[in-house]
């Protein structure tokens, strides 16, 4: 229970402090500092990992930060696979582990209010990390202003195509995210806040599990349908689907690839676009989130009331959250954005096949 925290420096780490696959999930067990009492257990959950930031950098941020702050706490981690069934077995399987906080980031955000239902009947508080969980109230929420997002993104993909005088003479593509997921709407929503009536969208698609091999498909039959040579740009939403989308291009001939957006900073799309292939990433400070989770985990585990700089309304109740601002990273921003924060370092980036890009965009 959250009573059971013990941490002999826990509340004053947590002031100045403003991911393994698997049905089991990795354990880490703990004990109390003191005879017969016991530290908290907390739960991670993600929904896949066909998106490279969640083994990448979710959960080991998330896991490193609740071990600063609590180095007895024990530690379940669980991916989903984008399988929400499989999801629910895990989490059944944590509270029955004795899981004291559950953090998750459901792979069907809209069906998990059962799960949530089940812990705090347990009185286990609930973080929804990333996606906003709908139909029940829980303790926290943490994810990025979803809508901001999209709205980055779209004004990022119109301002290229007025750079290249595109804008009004050809359609663009949309790839939206997964149906299942309620921030593709929030980017969905953002994404049409800047574009609408300013370019015509030829083809809009929403895609199952963020697939990058759906989108590829997808992205096929647009070419198929709009004709090649009318398509002037390319909206997706994350860069996985991306990763589909500029494979399709390739495959169709282009000789220049259409303007196209992304988000979470993946490796190969930070390549794509210092050498041409894509216009811009959303840069999601995945530390900041994950660590800010891990924080308020640990707040929770102790019966406190995580900080929070936002109230989020999930349809049934407001939920106390923090929402994080996105940042747009071009070709001319690389440096100052990613690579200073030491989310890559150049030397990750700057592959010899790169090299001259990457001397150009001034990395070393």
């Amino acid at each position: 229970m959250r009573g059971r925290l013990v941490m002999a420096v826990g509340a004053a780490l947590l002031l100045a402090a403003g991911c393994g696959s698997g049905g089991g999930g990795d354990s880490a067990p703990a004990g109390g500092d003191r005879p017969g009492e016991e530290a908290a257990t907390v739960a991670l959950f993600l929904p896949e990992s066909k998106t490279t930031r969640y083994e990448q950098f979710d959960k080991p941020v998330f896991e490193a930060e609740l071990k600063q702050l609590c180095p007895d706490c024990g530690f379940l981690y669980f991916n989903a696979d984008q399988d929400a069934a499989k999801q629910q077995s895990q989490v059944e399987s944590a509270l029955t582990q004795g899981a004291d906080v559950l953090v998750l980031d459901a792979v069907d955000a809209d069906a998990v209010a059962p799960l949530v239902n089940q812990a705090k009947q347990k009185k286990i508080p609930v973080i929804a990390y990333d996606r906003r969980i709908s139909g029940i109230g829980y303790e926290y929420f943490v994810s990025f202003d979803n809508v901001k997002v999209g709205e980055v993104q779209g004004q990022a993909l119109l301002d290229e195509l007025n750079r290249r005088g595109t804008a009004t003479t050809g359609q663009i593509v949309m790839i939206n995210g997964s149906p299942t997921d309620p921030s593709s709407a929030d980017y969905k929503k953002g994404a049409h806040n800047a574009l609408d009536g300013k370019v015509t969208i030829g083809r809009e698609f929403d895609t199952p599990d963020w697939s990058p091999d759906k989108a590829q498909e997808q992205m096929e039959q647009a070419i198929t349908s709009l004709g090649r040579d009318s398509i002037v740009g390319v909206y997706s939403a994350n860069d996985g689907m991306a990763t589909g989308a500029v494979a399709a291009l390739k495959r169709a001939g282009y000789a220049t690839l259409p303007a196209l957006t992304g988000q979470d900073a993946e490796l190969a799309a930070v390549q794509r676009i210092l050498t041409g292939e894509q216009t811009m990433t959303i840069y999601l400070n995945i530390k900041e989130q994950a660590g800010n989770a891990a924080q308020a985990a640990v707040a929770l585990a102790k019966g406190e009331a995580p900080r929070t700089n936002a109230t989020v309304n999930n349809g049934t109740a407001d939920i106390p959250s923090t929402l994080l601002d996105p940042i747009a990273v071009t070709k001319d921003t690389i440096k100052d954005t990613i690579v200073a924060d030491g989310f890559y370092a150049a030397s990750d980036i700057c592959t010899p096949d790169i090299a001259a890009a990457c001397t150009e965009a001034g990395l070393p």
